[in-house]
């Protein structure tokens, strides 16, 4: 399993993604696969919990569940401290407006449009 999604492109230094236009961390690519599976499957256990308890009005049980996923997704290392040796952190920026610019403006049109 990746750090990265296969089918989007990624940042050469493999801290991002982009998909919807903007710098989504990847997960930390010192995870075990097995480790990285683990913690995916909970994530996604907890988005249908928030899924669940929206459908069911039940407000307490949705906070709950998003507190699952933050945790989650903050031990995959796609929030809280970066996993990489600076604070600097690009998440949720389009690629244009940082230092992957260059990167970004030199990828093909398919390239550039899976993460559009």
């Amino acid at each position: 399993m990746s750090a990265c999604p296969d089918h989007l492109p990624s940042t050469p230094d493999g801290r991002y993604f982009v998909h919807g236009g903007r710098l989504w961390r990847c997960s930390n690519p010192d995870l075990s696969d097995d480790e990285r599976q683990r913690l995916t499957g909970e994530l996604m256990d907890a988005r249908r919990a928030v899924g669940a308890a929206k459908r069911s009005g039940d407000s307490e049980a949705e906070r709950a569940a998003r507190a699952r996923v933050h945790e989650a997704k903050v031990a995959l290392g796609e929030r809280g401290p970066t996993w990489w040796d600076s604070d600097e952190d690009y998440n949720r920026h389009a690629p244009k407006n940082t230092p992957y610019a260059d990167w970004w403006a030199s990828l093909g049109d398919a390239e550039r449009e899976a993460g559009e």
